[in-house]
């Protein structure tokens, strides 16, 4: 196993986890230094979320055929000019130019990096018995710099004020790529044969790259709403906005834990201070995992429409970071242990694609029954979105039988 591949992969993964918290993490300050209002600030976000469509499709295409190094490091120069951009902005169309080049640039590394997690954790050897751990882990270090992010640049911009606050966060981008000047690339580079027609029809006609794809169409969409509502959840049901707040750091807490829970569970071995312990890990564990955490997925949405107390809703929404967090990690894996190495860039593209396509759809629906109803009621959108996950997850564990 490459050690600079790992490092450069651990890198890699912070700053992008972090670059998916900027725009939440500089809202506020944002819109004060535009004079723009909240659903302006919404429009960029959406920015965001549209151009993850396309673009992690064709990044998928570009890691495929160019190669791992060359997208990666195009993707960290477009988040570093994204950033520059960002701290001089003036008007809302600089701010939309930003957004737009930052979504492009973060299309390229969320692409690049799911196809590099496997050999940067796991010898090559032991995959792709051990690719639901290695994902699982590279998830739970994204989630670290996601998770980052808000606390850093709050200091920042206090001490230093919002340009060179965003400067410095863009030169962190400097740091993975000097990492992978070390790496042995020629060695990720997998024997391919096929054309790019040949290799989308191969995708295209396997089962599971479909199954695949249209659970995390159902899975991500409960997530983003979960994150998105927790604080309104609870203050509707009377918790106070600082308590909220910091129930809300519990649920990204638990998100992340349980994503490094597992990761340790799946590899099937541990060792602290000289003592080492090992158990088996059954077949289809993989897959009895995410069927698992979907079927609880729809009692914890279920338990959000149906709560009647402040404490109640509390527990409902640390639950769901624990039954989430591994869901989309071990989802992907067994989408990568099921397609040929030459093919993991464009699997990874059509399975982001599609999973934006309900990331954007899905919460729209929920906000707009919301404006109707309440927040907790139209989270049962959520829950009819969990058990179409579940019905799939169900069909996925059939068909890797």
């Amino acid at each position: 196993m490459d050690q600079w591949l790992t490092l450069m992969q651990i890198a890699a993964l912070a700053v992008t986890g972090m670059s998916h918290a900027l725009l939440g993490s500089i809202k506020v300050p944002l819109a004060r230094r535009l004079q723009i209002d909240e659903t302006r600030i919404g429009g960029l976000v959406s920015v965001f979320g549209f151009t993850l469509i396309p673009m992690v499709i064709a990044a998928g295409f570009l890691v495929d055929s160019v190669g791992k190094q060359l997208v990666l490091g195009g993707g960290f120069v477009l988040l570093m000019l994204s950033l520059v951009i960002l701290s001089t902005v003036k008007t809302y169309r600089q701010a939309f130019l930003a957004v737009l080049v930052l979504g492009t640039g973060w299309s390229a590394l969320v692409n690049v990096l799911n196809v590099t997690s496997p050999p940067a954790f796991v010898p090559a050897e032991e995959l792709p018995r051990r690719m639901a751990y290695a994902m699982n882990m590279g998830d739970f270090i994204f989630g670290m710099g996601a998770f980052i992010m808000p606390i850093l640049i709050t200091v920042l911009m206090r001490r230093i004020g919002f340009k060179a606050a965003l400067l410095s966060i863009a030169t962190l981008g400097v740091v993975p790529l000097l990492l992978g000047l070390g790496v042995d690339w020629d060695a990720l580079v997998p024997a391919t044969t096929e054309t790019v027609a040949d290799g989308l029809k191969i995708l295209l006609a396997n089962p599971i790259v479909w199954i695949c794809c249209a659970a995390f169409f159902c899975h991500v969409p409960v997530e983003a709403a979960v994150a998105t509502w927790a604080t309104t959840l609870m203050t509707e049901k009377g918790v106070s906005e600082g308590r909220a707040a910091g129930l809300l750091s519990v649920f990204w807490l638990s998100f992340m834990g349980s994503r490094l829970v597992v990761a340790l569970a799946l590899l099937g071995s541990f060792s602290l201070l000289g003592s080492s312990l090992t158990w088996k890990v059954p077949e289809g564990t993989d897959a009895g995992l995410v069927l698992t955490m979907a079927g609880c997925c729809v009692l914890v949405t279920l338990g959000i429409v149906r709560s009647r107390t402040a404490n109640g809703m509390c527990v409902m929404v640390v639950l769901a970071g624990l039954i989430l967090g591994p869901i989309f990690p071990t989802l992907i894996a067994i989408l990568l242990s099921n397609v040929d190495t030459s093919l993991h860039g464009r699997a990874v593209g059509i399975f982001f694609c599609i999973g934006g396509i309900g990331w954007t759809v899905i919460p729209m629906m929920i906000g707009a029954y919301a404006q109707r109803t309440t927040v907790q009621r139209a989270f049962v959108i959520a829950t009819g979105s969990a058990t179409l996950l579940t019905l799939l997850s169900t069909l996925l564990w059939f068909q890797l039988q």
